[in-house]
């Protein structure tokens, strides 16, 4: 299926984070990743965190049933376009952004390791659009040489790493310290990949404390249930500040769902909707 920004009538792909930051840097340094006591209530504190192989590829696929219309993440290593969302090119398999940081990160990341790919004479280009949605430099060959690299497992592991220093490993150390289960780290996961993190009032650490102020996690004595609940209002407030996420279907027939459902661990076999496509997996 044709990803969501080639539908008008679905939400641009990834349309998010303002200004990036470092977010593994500033998550793993943040005050909050203390948890302030032992949990006094029933939690999922049994279930395997989101970075076991088995429920990483579950989020994985999750996260590319709303970003490219498809289960098959590893397919999205290809992918760049601009969608007109004011960031530039987005591209790979989290939506990497020439206007706002981890692409010049990733490409430089995939030259330390690779002197002299195809992406590197780009560097100087990636710098000077960080930003902005200005395309100079980059146009005409740019995407061209994206879909090549694509095709080296080199420049895949780079793609690999990167989402996990920047997205996923914050999400799930955020998660273990607030000690919520699968699902709740999953919801903090789709959650940095869709609005980053930074002082902007729909970042990821902002949704978070606007949650708080209306429950508290399991760390901090409260119910995971509610607080979950909590922070899925929250996200669903921080997508509608933004036209291109006013399609909240990701949190309504897919987060929500498993949290009626009682299923913390993100145990399958999963079912869910994202713009009305049906999602399953065994």
């Amino acid at each position: 299926m044709a990803h969501p920004s080639s539908d008008p009538a679905r939400p641009a792909r990834i349309a998010r984070r303002s200004v990036l930051v470092a977010v593994g840097a500033s998550l793993a340094a943040a005050p909050f990743l203390r948890p302030s006591h032992a949990s006094a209530t029933p939690s999922a504190a049994g279930c395997v965190g989101l970075d076991d192989p088995a429920k990483k590829e579950i989020a994985m696929k999750l996260v590319s049933s709303a970003e490219n219309s498809s289960l098959d993440w590893k397919a999205q290593y290809k992918y760049i376009e601009d969608i007109g969302d004011g960031r530039g090119y987005t591209a790979g398999i989290i939506g990497f952004c020439s206007g706002t940081g981890d692409m010049l990160d990733l490409v430089q990341l995939y030259t330390d390791r690779k002197p002299g790919n195809v992406l590197a004479k780009y560097l100087p280009a990636l710098r000077a659009v960080n930003g902005s949605d200005s395309h100079e430099g980059l146009d005409p060959n740019f995407p061209r040489d994206w879909r090549k690299a694509a095709q080296d497992t080199a420049f895949q592991q780079a793609q690999n790493d990167e989402r996990d220093r920047v997205y996923f490993n914050p999400a799930v150390q955020q998660g273990k310290a607030d000690r919520i289960g699968t699902l709740g780290q999953f919801a903090y996961y789709d959650a940095i990949v869709m609005h980053g993190d930074g002082d902007d009032p729909t970042s990821f650490r902002n949704i978070r404390k606007r949650a708080l102020n209306k429950a508290k996690p399991p760390a901090q004595g409260g119910d995971e249930v509610a607080y979950l609940n909590a922070f899925l209002d929250a996200r669903v407030w921080a997508m509608k500040q933004e036209e291109a996420h006013s399609d909240t279907s990701r949190v309504d027939t897919e987060q929500r769902v498993f949290l009626r459902n009682g299923n913390l661990c993100l145990d399958t076999p999963l079912n869910w909707k994202v713009y009305g496509d049906s999602y399953h997996i065994g």
